[in-house]
């Protein structure tokens, strides 16, 4: 009987292909029109026993122990995303029961089922999953009773240009009557086929006479795509003019009879600084604009340029700003003077015998009027961070305030206060920590 049954669905299917290689494409759009297909089933009635049990583990049927079925179904399209399918199925069942003591049941089923399909996309697209909802009837011939079932899924349809369709479903389909039939998966791979009336040829309509392109100007442009159709161009211009061959058409060139770049409007630029010759006063040198296309000057002429020189009428080197060097002979009676500077211990106040090493720098400040002075205070790490950083300051500007009541000019002088953050030698000694505590001063010839 399972042989004699199989046989008619292989027919079956085999005419439905063979009806279809005489039809005419119909393509239907969005909404599917009517199909009729053939398909090739198999059910696992174990899989549901380690869903709903999970103590029993998940098992699965493997696919000889499945059972196997034929269905044909009829679908149409509702809308342009939902699908109404009848299904007609003959399953040759093969499966455990929960609801008897009997351990296996072997027998032929018929089963009818109405299902409603929805997908995301509208019947046209090449590939449209879908999901299957519905009612289904089973009347296993052993049994002599209806059974009801629900078909709950997932499908994959594929619309080869709406004159033949591949569908494939795995569905769950949960038993409304335990005693005749159970729950079981259900999966199926089937062909349709679309049936219905064909589709009217459509009406050819002859090309229109194509007019010959039009060159007004003749430079071998036509009109459509020329950009002054009525001068002679070049194509690589879109049909403009250049006179002067820059590659910039006469249009948009500010020198068209001088060859130029297009960065400057088709102007030339012989140095190349970005400034054209025209408005260049030193057109062979490179320069900047804000000299009007010349170099930055060096008044002083010691390779400093003036916008960089501090002392733009004195030659000095690069190192120094452009200033002259301070001579080492004045650093060095300006170090020592600094190395004489005392304060009351952890105090600002100058001590009496300062007086002659500062005086000796406020001589070399009068000497020559260009030097400014920088002060700088230090302390050891004895006592609290914040503390010795005020103090720093404090004895700093104290140094400033004496110089200045020797009539050097406040603008001329600097100080600040470093704490214990420069230490010039290792405060774990004393020796160390008496040198940390100084006052530094450093001369300067620029502002």
């Amino acid at each position: 009987m399972k042989q004699k049954l199989s046989l008619v669905f292989a027919v079956i299917l085999i005419s439905i292909c063979g009806f279809s290689q005489d039809m005419e494409s119909k393509y239907s759009g969005p909404k599917k029109g009517e199909v009729l297909a053939v398909h090739f089933n198999m059910s696992d009635y174990k899989a549901p026993i380690g869903i709903k049990s999970p103590v029993s583990g998940k098992v699965y049927s493997t696919i000889p122990e499945m059972s196997k079925g034929f269905s044909i179904s009829y679908w149409r399209g509702l809308t342009n995303k939902i699908d109404l399918s009848l299904k007609a199925t003959g399953t040759f069942l093969e499966y455990p029961t929960l609801s008897s003591t009997v351990v296996s049941r072997r027998e032929f089923s018929p089963e009818a089922e109405a299902a409603l399909n929805i997908r995301p996309y509208g019947d046209n697209s090449l590939v449209a999953p879908f999901l299957t909802v519905g009612i289904g009837a089973a009347y296993p011939v052993d049994t002599k009773k209806f059974g009801a079932y629900v078909p709950l899924g997932v499908g994959v349809q594929t619309n080869l240009s709406s004159t033949a369709y591949i569908f494939v479903q795995a569905l769950y389909r949960a038993s409304l009557t335990k005693s005749v039939i159970d729950d079981n998966m259900f999966y199926s791979l089937g062909l349709g086929q679309s049936i219905g009336k064909k589709k009217v040829a459509p009406i050819v309509i002859p090309p229109p006479v194509i007019e010959v392109p039009k060159d007004r100007d003749g430079d071998g442009v036509i009109d459509a795509d020329d950009k002054c159709p009525d001068v002679a161009g070049i194509a690589s211009l879109q049909g403009c003019p250049d006179r002067d061959g820059d590659g910039i058409t006469d249009a948009d060139d500010k020198c068209p009879d001088v060859a130029g770049i297009a960065s400057l409007q088709g102007c030339p630029d012989r140095d190349g600084d970005g400034i054209t010759d025209a408005d260049d006063k030193c057109p062979d040198v490179a320069g900047v604009a804000r000299y009007q296309g010349c170099p930055i000057p060096d008044t002083d002429g010691d390779g400093v340029n003036d916008e960089e020189d501090k002392c733009v009428n004195e030659v000095g080197p690069a190192s120094n700003f452009g200033c002259p060097v301070i001579t080492e002979a004045i650093v060095k009676r300006i170090n020592a003077a600094a190395k004489n500077v005392f304060f009351a211990t952890g105090s600002s106040k100058l001590l009496t015998k300062s007086f002659k090493s500062l005086n000796d720098v406020v001589a070399i400040l009068n000497e020559n009027a260009s030097y400014n002075l920088t002060i700088d205070g230090h302390t050891d790490i004895t006592g609290d961070a914040a503390k010795n950083q005020a103090l720093s300051e404090a004895r700093a500007a104290s140094v400033q305030a004496y110089i200045e009541t020797k009539g050097i000019a406040a603008d001329r002088l600097a100080s600040a206060g470093y704490g214990q953050d420069k230490p010039a030698a290792d405060n774990k000694t004393a020796a160390g920590r008496a040198l940390n505590r100084r006052v530094e001063m450093t001369a300067r010839n620029y502002k």
